[in-house]
């Protein structure tokens, strides 16, 4: 599927519903907000299409949804598959405002992607096998490892390792209650992260909604908890852990934990976990663990890995789009979603 063939033509009135939610803003909301008089009947009315607004408001809307005034005229719209939110503590207008800066974000990926001929093709690595059981994600670990070449060695960056075989990731400034989701769009497929997150948490919630798009989960199965091993078994894979702390413990010193997370860039409660599935570790000793993190779930003075999280490729494309002046550098700042003056100090960093 080419990639203009995932836009959908949409009117003023669903821009404007989208500039909206990407607030987080009922329609009282951003009525209350706006500099002039405008009712929340009004608004309404130009999201159901029964009114247009005037220049005027126009641009007042785009100003204060922090949205340019062409916003409202582009003929695309991005529409997301189903949606998987990895926590669901979210108020209802917090996961559309998410949904819609998605989309927005998306709208614009798809853009620089389609200016530069690029149209690349998501395979699933792990598309036949069925997983049961929690017990069953380490076959599909193992051959997603050696369908993409990873290896045994720490991964560095996760989320460059995403990207390289074609998920789009995208970052997003959001909530604590809020780790990640997963989507596709169309044949695409995505993955959101929350953005102020640890490089741990960060790492483990890439994998664990790569598990939501890769893995065939049988009806009835805990879904939540097998992508939580899948992300486990990527991180931690075959018997590397073993080789670390040996087959059976009955206890595990913080220190050794400690290490392990610098190394490998998991979080020490993640360790645990994946002990406990792989049988390493024994239920007193495991229990004994969980009562003493409790009082540190963020574990805070307790190490980090050294490396970063953070998503290149789409940033690259668009300096690109304009050190080629394939578009001009206004546009290739509205691309990024950055001032001119900003992302034109960006592009002449060397100067």
């Amino acid at each position: 599927m080419s990639t203009n063939q995932l836009f959908y033509m949409y009117s003023f009135a669903e821009r404007l519903k989208s500039a909206r939610k990407m607030k987080g803003w009922s329609l009282q909301e951003l009525a209350d907000n706006l500099p002039m008089n405008i009712s929340r009947q009004a608004i309404s009315k130009y999201e159901q299409e029964h009114m247009k607004p005037t220049g005027e408001v126009l641009i007042a809307l785009a100003k204060i949804l922090e949205v340019k005034p062409d916003y409202f005229l582009k003929e695309s719209k991005i529409v997301l598959d189903a949606v998987e939110f990895r926590k669901n503590k979210l108020p209802a207008k917090e996961e559309e405002s998410i949904k819609e800066r998605v989309k927005d974000f998306l709208e614009r990926y798809l853009e620089v992607e389609q200016l530069l001929n690029i149209n690349t093709v998501f395979a699933n690595p792990v598309k036949k096998l069925v997983i049961e059981e929690v017990e069953d994600v380490e076959a599909a670990a193992l051959q997603l490892i050696d369908k993409w070449n990873l290896g045994y060695d720490p991964i560095p960056n996760v989320i460059e390792m995403l990207e390289v075989n074609g998920i789009r990731v995208i970052e997003l400034e959001a909530p604590d209650e809020f780790d990640g989701l997963s989507t596709y769009v169309g044949k695409i497929p995505v993955v959101v992260i929350n953005k102020n997150y640890s490089v741990e948490r960060k790492r483990f919630t890439g994998l664990h909604e790569l598990g939501h798009l890769v893995l065939t989960i049988a009806d009835g199965a805990d879904k939540e908890r097998i992508c939580h091993a899948f992300a486990g078994a990527l991180l931690l894979p075959d018997d590397c852990l073993e080789k670390l702390v040996g087959e059976k413990r009955n206890n595990i010193a913080p220190g050794e934990l400690v290490n392990i997370k610098e190394q490998f860039g998991v979080s020490i409660q993640a360790i645990v976990m994946r002990m406990k599935v792989k049988h390493i570790i024994s239920d007193a000793g495991f229990n004994k663990f969980w009562r003493t993190i409790a009082k540190n779930k963020k574990e805070e003075g307790l190490g980090s890995f050294a490396g970063r999280e953070k998503s290149y490729r789409f940033e690259h494309l668009v300096y690109r789009l304009a050190a080629e002046e394939i578009v001009s550098m206004s546009k290739a700042a509205n691309l990024a979603g950055k001032k001119l003056a900003a992302f034109r100090d960006e592009f002449d960093a060397l100067k």
